[in-house]
């Protein structure tokens, strides 16, 4: 499930002074493609991403999962290197990369001491424009992303009931569809699919690059400029608004799968953030969503969880910074000997008292410190630095807006927490997932599996 812990990861850069007013530091190369670098000089290790603005609600029907198909063709070799030669480079650096798709983005990373950037960045830009994809080596990896999927969620039961949330939830808008594919798709993927996708979204002009660590920002765009900057800008294809159209009663779907307990996914649909200065709902949300699960003392794992001990597990999530749409969602298992049902009602039981008290002010401002502190801690590590920077770019805002964050969320009043609850938890935007135990067969066999990706 999409945690809010992307939204609130932002908030830490705020936290804390950068070395300088300056850093981060960004240009932009001739051909579009943005570089962004943060000087930290702690440690002589450097963060290298490339961001691509295309992710899984880019796909058409027919074709869902070939963004990440093709990122893992990213490592089948280019003009210049073998299949597999670009992992080893980096392990000879001394590294570690990999990479990761989601519905709006794809992005790439590599971990390295700093006398390395140089190569990464030459190894990285070189993949941008000069992949070789081949037939064979495409009919092996699509086989791979099969069984990934069939281990990540065809044998994940509650995986696959988020699947089905998202597909019941959203009947037009793209983020119905999978991330990783629905199998069917796979199974008639062609190599000349991914090549069509490399072609029209892998551009300097849909990326952004960003550089973390210990590097002076002038020195970075040099390398840009001498590695990037020799590819040229494309026309991209015309992203058309893809809007889920208003809906108009709860809905609900049971999902039957071999697993020990039941599990409750509830989502309602919520605004996200659009603009900055001005939005306040999205704030409100935030801070109700750790109310609700912001840590032990949180009123779901306090009452339901060690008080009533209706729930096993019970959690809140909530994403405010997506290209698309976004919910907020209650997920729980609960207890034995308990129902689903009575999760499901302790669940809207909880919602309906801040709908009707409210929340007081001490928890109020409780939340709001143990939301602000946790994030210090994520200032230790060069890549949540870099992740920060580059998930707030995927969504169409600025890194150097991120304190803005951090004051909107202080000025949350506790009347504005209870208006988004009396205002957007009602049952004609409820979706409701159920998974429905079914008897776990001792004798099926597990399916072993091993990837980079």
């Amino acid at each position: 499930m999409k945690q809010r812990l992307f939204f609130a990861c932002w908030l830490s850069l705020a936290v804390l002074p950068a070395p300088t007013l300056a850093n981060p530091y960004e240009t932009t190369l001739k051909n579009g493609l943005r570089v962004i670098v943060k000087e930290d000089r702690r440690a002589p290790v450097v963060v290298h991403m490339v961001w691509y603005r295309a992710g899984s609600m880019d796909e058409q029907d027919g074709t869902s999962g070939v963004a990440h198909v093709l990122e893992h063709m990213m490592f089948k070799g280019t003009k210049t290197l073998k299949a597999g030669e670009f992992n080893k480079r980096v392990a000879e650096a001394g590294g570690r990369d990999n990479a990761f798709t989601s519905l709006d983005y794809t992005a790439y990373f590599q971990i390295v001491p700093k006398e390395a950037l140089p190569e990464m960045m030459r190894l990285e830009a070189d993949r941008m424009a000069n992949l070789v994809l081949k037939p064979e080596e495409f009919a092996s990896e699509i086989e791979v992303v099969k069984e990934e999927r069939r281990l990540r969620t065809e044998d994940n039961p509650q995986a696959r009931v988020y699947e089905t949330l998202n597909a019941t939830a959203f009947m037009a808008h793209p983020y119905r569809r999978p991330v990783i594919g629905w199998m069917s798709d796979l199974e008639s993927m062609t190599w000349q699919d991914a090549r069509e996708w490399y072609r029209r979204w892998y551009a300097p002009n849909n990326a952004y690059v960003v550089v973390v660590g210990d590097v002076d920002h002038r020195e970075v765009f040099k390398l840009a400029a001498a590695t990037y900057g020799r590819h040229k800008p494309k026309a991209l294809p015309e992203r058309k608004p893809q809007k889920e159209p208003p809906q108009q009663g709860q809905r609900r779907v049971i999902v039957k799968a071999p697993a020990e307990l039941p599990y409750l996914l509830m989502a309602w649909k919520v605004p996200k953030l659009i603009d900055i200065d001005r939005d306040r709902e999205p704030f409100a949300l935030e801070v109700l969503s750790s109310i609700l699960d912001g840590n032990d003392a949180a009123r779901l794992p306090k009452r339901l969880v060690r008080g009533e001990k209706i729930a096993q597990s019970a959690s809140a999530g909530y994403d405010a910074i997506v290209r698309g749409e976004t919910q907020f969602i209650l997920a729980g298992q609960p207890a034995a000997g308990r129902s689903v049902a009575e999760l499901e009602a302790a669940l809207q039981a909880e919602i309906k008292r801040i709908q009707d008290e409210g929340v007081a002010e001490d928890e109020l401002k409780r939340v709001k410190t143990q939301v602000i502190a946790a994030q210090v801690y994520k200032r230790d590590s060069m890549m949540a630095q870099a992740m920060e920077i580059g998930q707030i770019e995927s969504a169409g805002f600025s890194y150097r807006d991120i304190d803005k964050f951090i004051e909107k969320i202080k000025s949350v009043t506790a009347e504005e927490v209870q208006a988004v609850a009396k205002k957007y938890f009602v049952p004609d935007t409820l979706t409701v997932a159920v998974l429905d135990p079914q008897p776990l067969d001792a004798k099926r066999e597990r399916r072993g599996f091993a990837a980079r990706h």
